[in-house]
């Protein structure tokens, strides 16, 4: 199954659903689902994240696959308060999976379903 490669805490919010939108410098035409992947480490200072303390570093799981989702778009803008540019991949229908240690990669990578 294609598998994106996401910064924690990023990936978390987005298999929780939380998050709607993944930012990138770069278009996709993919639609539908895919793994989200937690990459091996945060993004940021973890002092500036102001989301729920399961979202914590040492909350998190980090390398490896933690959930599911749909890309049901790719946007250059967005009333979105996650977007940031210059492209979003929107989320939709996401949903934690139990974390399952796997390598992550650049782009899109396929990854056997468990």
């Amino acid at each position: 199954m294609l598998t994106l490669s996401i910064k924690q805490p990023w990936a978390w919010l987005i298999a929780n659903g939380h998050k709607d939108i993944e930012n990138r410098d770069w278009k996709t035409q993919l639609r539908g689902r895919i793994l989200i992947h937690a990459g091996k480490k945060h993004d940021g200072s973890p002092a500036d994240w102001d989301w729920p303390d399961i979202a914590r570093p040492d909350h998190l799981d980090y390398g490896g696959i933690v959930g599911e989702a749909e890309i049901v778009d790719c946007v250059d803008a967005s009333a979105s308060p996650w977007f940031t540019g210059p492209y979003g991949f929107v989320i939709r229908n996401a949903r934690p999976l139990p974390f399952r240690p796997y390598r992550g990669q650049l782009g899109f990578f396929q990854v056997p379903r468990a």
